[in-house]
């Protein structure tokens, strides 16, 4: 029999009164706790070796198809804007509306800068840029855009001597950038500039991705990239196990009404043995049709109760 899997945000994303008949669903659920992350809830659902977090090398698979036997590092264009305080990151990648078009424009006046250093700088995806590493490239730690988005930079730049090169790289970037007449053509047109890149996701491409799911669908280029190497098909057939994510949801209602109702009808018709919630946040439950007997158990009002 078919089971499925959703991959949901955190339960403060979903915030708001859940319904009586929600409620008294997930309150007959099964209740676990995981590890919080995008990382820990993806490690859920794929394995993948070695035990790292590449997410340069997968994105660039997807990308580009050429990944294998090289480190990648991603060098993604972002908005940095100055306050009282300091420097934040205000936006990054997708958020932009980048084009081919920008690309093309700044690349080349970018190239330089990273070639006499050895590297290689290139765009197959506007929203996403990339660095091809040396195999022996000493690298700092790196933190992941979102966990600066909003942030003063100043304590998310790389430490230590490892970090003293990229952030030399990282200024530099940024004269360049400030002159550049494509800036000032995107700010005439009312879009922001792209002022920065944001160096992070260092990593090799896993010599191996597994998972149970035989369907999986994301828009998301991480779960995307991990179905791929896992070799899930494009379309299965029959009853399967399948991963749906929907980590971008921001409203309950549309979470209750307009994905776990269908399924829950499933489940009391008997053609879903099982339906697991996982949240970014670690809790888990695990819906099945003979919970309907734990009548019980106080109807829950909101998701995190």
């Amino acid at each position: 029999m078919a089971s499925a899997t959703l991959l949901l945000p955190a339960r403060a994303q979903l915030a708001g009164t859940l319904s009586l008949e929600a409620g008294r669903v997930l309150a007959r659920a099964e209740r676990t706790v995981g590890q919080p992350g995008e990382r820990a809830q993806l490690r859920r659902h794929f394995q993948w070796t070695p035990d790292h977090w590449p997410v340069a090398a997968l994105t660039r698979q997807l990308d580009a198809g050429d990944a294998a036997d090289a480190r990648w590092l991603r060098a993604d264009p972002a908005f940095l804007a100055p306050d009282m305080t300091g420097v934040r990151l205000l936006a990054h990648g997708p958020a932009l509306g980048l084009t081919e078009a920008d690309s093309a424009a700044l690349l080349p006046a970018l190239r330089p800068l990273f070639g006499d250093a050895g590297l290689l700088l290139d765009a197959p995806e506007p929203s996403r840029w990339y660095l091809r590493l040396a195999g022996d490239t000493p690298l700092p730690e790196f933190a992941p855009p979102e966990e600066v988005l909003g942030d003063d930079l100043f304590g998310h730049l790389p430490h230590g001597d490892a970090g003293r090169r990229w952030r030399a790289l990282f200024t530099q970037v940024q004269v360049t950038l400030h002159q550049h007449p494509w800036n000032a053509r995107r700010l005439s047109e009312g879009r922001p500039a792209v002022n920065a890149l944001w160096f992070w996701g260092e990593g090799r491409l896993p010599q191996s991705v597994r998972t149970r799911y035989r369907q999986v669908r994301s828009r998301e280029e991480i779960v995307r990239a991990l179905s791929d190497l896992a070799g899930v098909p494009d379309q299965a057939r029959g009853e399967v196990e399948a991963l749906v994510d929907l980590r971008h949801l921001r409203s309950l209602a549309l979470f209750t009404d307009e994905a776990l109702a269908p399924l829950l009808a499933e489940l009391r018709r008997g053609e879903l043995a099982r339906l697991l919630l996982d949240f970014q946040d670690g809790a888990c439950l695990m819906l099945q049709a003979a919970q309907r007997w734990r009548f019980w158990r106080r109807a829950w009002t909101r998701l995190d109760p």
